[in-house]
């Protein structure tokens, strides 16, 4: 099968969400590589032994995604940074309820070793990052979207434009501004 055009992804996309199994098949094989690097990126900031592997975070994304029946995909690229929140809260979650198994036993914070991207101390574990960018939500919505999209979708300035419909130069603004937020905030 060739690859098919972004414009064609965005058909099958909404036809998947019409409720064509053959075409959600085709989808998740074509999307699958993308869905795994977007997964082996969130992995790589967990720590080692994490009982998630990248395929395991990769098939559940997929399985919350095809049960969005109210969102109209716009692009691949919108797809993309669903699946990036997506996997975001599967990390949150399965941490939190890791903390919650063992409420007598010593909490080991689960660090972020790439977090140098954001310019925070390296100790800093995913739930108070997750809570910090909650609580800048509060403060300025969109410039916390792009920090989920570069930071924890992996997606370039471009990219995130593109999925926000806003400019390049906004998105760099709105990650100088985050940047500095989070760097007091969790410093």
């Amino acid at each position: 099968m060739s690859t098919p055009e972004f414009a064609e992804i965005t058909q099958w996309l909404n036809a998947q969400q019409a409720g064509s199994a053959e075409v959600g098949n085709q989808l998740f094989s074509l999307l699958y590589d993308e869905l795994r690097r977007l997964a082996r990126s969130q992995m790589r900031r967990e720590e080692a032994g994490h009982t998630l592997s990248a395929t395991a975070l990769s098939h559940e994304a997929w399985f919350r995604l095809a049960e969005q029946t109210r969102t109209q995909w716009r692009n691949r690229g919108h797809f993309m940074a669903v699946a990036a929140v997506m996997m975001r809260r599967i990390l949150v979650n399965h941490e939190l309820a890791r903390r919650a198994d063992k409420r007598a036993a010593e909490l080991v914070p689960l660090t972020l070793s790439s977090l140098d991207r954001l310019a925070l101390p390296p100790d800093r574990d995913l739930v108070a990052v997750h809570e910090a960018l909650l609580a800048f939500e509060q403060v300025d919505a969109r410039a916390a979207k792009v920090v989920e999209l570069r930071f924890f979708g992996g997606l370039e300035n471009e990219e995130i434009a593109e999925a926000l419909g806003i400019s390049p130069a906004t998105v760099k603004r709105d990650w100088t501004l985050a940047r500095a937020w989070l760097h007091r905030e969790l410093g």
